[in-house]
């Protein structure tokens, strides 16, 4: 065959990039098997983590789950050390560091607490039904923490080391709002390119598609205090001015203000007046969450309801005062998070595409080649930790990567067992692939 100086040029460089492309496609599929070898072993840690109850406010559960993720973490090579809260809450946060050979700087992020009670496992026991594992907590956020753990045992095991440090913290407070991780997550945030967060994404029989999050509100308090007239409720009612009555006219008449608020969500949670039952009651005071998802909206809700409380009273001679505390940022990919969002978006397309199949019988993909569909979720009126992490706007973020399940904050909270190895996948394909990024000159 009479082969041209050009024809050789181009043979070679399709046999160069059928050869950059098997190589690709093998560490691919090894870490595609590493994941399915890897998800009896997150089962068995998440039942471990499910039956230590760690409510937000349960120190001793929290100082377990704490002592659980630190050996871990130590088992897995980092350095690790308990970080002090910044409200000297215990025990502290996590935080372990791997240092590699390469230039990626990136943190991944969970949290350890749940908003259960303790004594939750009484009644809500850890059991499978099928695709499904049930716990309190499972998935928000203790799937989360499996998720890290074991794509980095992956990752381990495969000698990948193509990063300058990648930092893990585990936190103890999320579900109240992060009062003493915030800022930690805020600094940790600015001195990496990359965080990736585990919240849950949302379960396939809700969502038909595992997803990830783009957008998170931020939080706030309003709390609202009345002050009245205490008086005998029996021979001097008459004298006093029922702080308890004014603070319900107040709650009805506000209820749907922030439906005039582009951006802002109200939901009065939280109320308690009087502390005798024959005295009419001198002060109350209710508390509220609030959500925002638009820049100065939670400010524009607090002035609309200053003004509604003033206008407005019930009780003659009450006085009502509003006062707001942010709590969480809002959190909002960006141009960087959306790119992250989109390199984990190609890597699902990988799954079930036929490209993972053993060598021997592997063809390159054409461009429409199908693959799982991995959601991009706009937004939600959860609070996350991705806000803290991204405030700065130094590092690209992206946000539910842990497992997929549902019923979080609720009764038969589950995570769906399918959604293990896809999960495991997603996290150590997209560490290889910003470390080489990042070896090349820039992460995204």
């Amino acid at each position: 065959m009479d082969l041209t100086k050009s024809s050789v040029a181009g043979l070679l460089a399709t046999f160069m990039a059928a050869s950059a492309f098997a190589q690709s496609a093998s560490n691919e599929s090894s870490l595609l098997v590493a994941a399915r070898e890897e998800q009896a072993a997150v089962i068995a840690s998440l039942e471990k983590m499910v039956l230590i109850e760690s409510g937000s406010n349960d120190i001793e559960g929290l100082e377990e789950m704490a002592r659980y993720s630190q050996d871990r973490l130590q088992a897995l090579g980092a350095a690790t050390e308990r970080v002090p809260a910044t409200n000297g809450q215990a025990p502290g946060l996590v935080k372990g560091v791997f240092k590699g050979n390469g230039k990626l700087r990136v943190m991944l992020i969970a949290h350890m607490d749940t908003v259960y009670r303790q004594g939750i496992l009484d009644v809500e026991p850890y059991r499978r039904e099928g695709n499904k594992l049930f716990g309190p907590g499972i998935a928000d956020d203790k799937g989360g923490i499996a998720v890290v753990l074991h794509s980095l045992a992956i990752l381990q095991k495969s000698g990948w080391n193509d990063y300058e440090t990648l930092t893990v913290l585990f936190d103890p407070d999320e579900e109240i709002g992060s009062p003493g991780s915030g800022a930690i997550i805020a600094q940790l945030g600015s001195e990496n390119d990359v965080v990736l967060s585990y919240e849950p994404s949302p379960a396939k029989s809700i969502a038909q598609d595992e997803g990830v999050l783009l957008s998170a509100a931020g939080t706030a308090q309003i709390k609202l205090v009345v002050t009245g007239r205490a008086a005998h409720a029996g021979a001097a009612h008459a004298e006093g001015r029922n702080a308890l009555i004014e603070l319900a006219h107040q709650l009805v008449q506000t209820r749907d203000l922030a439906e005039t608020i582009p951006g802002a969500q109200l939901n009065w949670t939280t109320a308690n007046g009087g502390t005798a039952r024959n005295q009419i009651p001198g002060r109350a005071e209710a508390g509220s969450d609030v959500r925002f998802t638009r820049q100065g909206a939670a400010e524009e809700l607090l002035a609309a309801i200053r003004s509604k409380v003033n206008e407005n009273p019930l009780i003659p001679d009450t006085q009502s005062e509003v006062s707001m505390e942010i709590m969480r940022p809002m959190f909002v990919a960006g141009e960087k998070g959306l790119k992250l969002a989109q390199l984990a978006k190609s890597i699902y397309a990988e799954l079930d595409s036929g490209t993972l199949e053993e060598e021997t019988t592997r063809e390159m993909p054409g461009p429409n080649a199908p693959g799982r569909n991995l959601l991009l979720i706009p937004e939600t009126t959860g609070g996350t930790d991705a806000g803290f992490a991204a405030s700065s706007g130094k590092p690209a973020v992206l946000e539910s990567m842990g497992l997929a399940g549902w019923g979080y904050h609720a009764k038969n909270e589950f995570i769906e067992i399918d959604s293990i190895v896809p999960r495991l996948y997603l996290t150590s394909r997209m560490l290889v692939e910003l470390g080489k990024r990042a070896s090349a000159g820039d992460p995204l």
